[in-house]
């Protein structure tokens, strides 16, 4: 199904080559990590191209949890620039920023946290200052059949439940100490995952009884797992920046991507996927 009218991509081609017009007078290309998608679209072997019109290879460097929605965008906008190539690379917020500090081709960065986007602003390595496009929540999910009879966030803490979570270092792992504190619970995982996508995976593979997993991986998942919500009276909310990398060779490209997640187009697709507001 498309998501934008031709109406629609042409108001944002247009409003992204004004943009392109005035970013020209100021700015001058860019190892992929474990998971890495690209749009539909297919560069074309010579390009011809008019003036002010976008060109070229894109590198987007983006939090598992984002996998569906940019995959979606990098379409989109390769759908709107007939002339772009974008290649998403999805892994650990935490995995990624370190990639791009040791010199990975990343021309934007979308992480899971704001921790991780100040790790890359420390570095020195942010093109411009991060914008907040989404944010996210935490729940509960346990397999279809629910082997070990849980209800609430309390029962991953009797014994013999394979609870498994997010390492605290990336964003998800975080936010599940914060909750667990919230609760005042002592959790005692079998097993701490470098992303999101791991947890979800072992829950629905059924080797675990539970995981503590984004609302918005959850809905991906559908009837392949059942969603217990926290409860919480306080939950913790991660919010999601997104950064042009310093010394990209395409700044234009990162630009535009980066207008297109914040347009109400991008935002739609955001919030389609359950992903709250920034």
């Amino acid at each position: 199904m498309r998501l934008f009218t031709a109406n629609r991509v042409r108001g944002y081609r247009l409003w992204v080559g004004a943009t392109v017009a005035i970013l020209t007078l100021g700015v001058s290309a860019c190892a992929p990590p474990a998971d890495t998608a690209s749009g539909t679209g297919s560069a074309p072997s010579s390009l011809e191209v008019t003036p002010n019109e976008l060109s070229g290879s894109l590198n987007v460097y983006a939090a598992a949890s984002l996998k569906t929605t940019f995959t979606t965008l990098a379409s989109e906008f390769e759908s709107a620039h007939p002339h772009v190539k974008v290649s998403v690379s999805f892994d650990g917020s935490s995995t990624l920023v370190t990639q791009i500090i040791q010199g990975a081709p990343a021309d934007v960065f979308a992480s899971a946290d704001t921790a991780n986007m100040t790790k890359l602003s420390e570095a020195g390595l942010t093109g411009g200052s991060p914008t907040d496009f989404a944010s996210n929540v935490l729940t509960l999910v346990v397999p279809p059949n629910n082997p070990a009879n849980i209800s609430s966030f309390a029962d991953v803490s009797k014994p013999g439940v394979k609870l498994v979570v997010c390492a605290p270092q990336v964003p998800c792992g975080s936010a599940t100490v914060s909750d667990a504190a919230s609760a005042g619970l002592s959790l005692t995982p079998v097993s701490e995952e470098l992303s999101v996508t791991s947890v979800l995976g072992k829950v629905i593979s059924g080797e675990a009884d539970a995981g503590l997993v984004y609302v918005t991986d959850a809905k991906k998942a559908g009837d392949k797992v059942r969603s217990i919500p926290l409860e919480l009276a306080k939950q913790t909310v991660n919010h999601y920046p997104i950064a042009s990398v310093k010394d990209s060779k395409n700044a234009q490209l990162a630009q535009a991507f980066i207008s297109l997640v914040a347009s109400d187009d991008g935002q739609k697709v955001l919030r389609d996927a359950g992903f709250g507001a920034p």
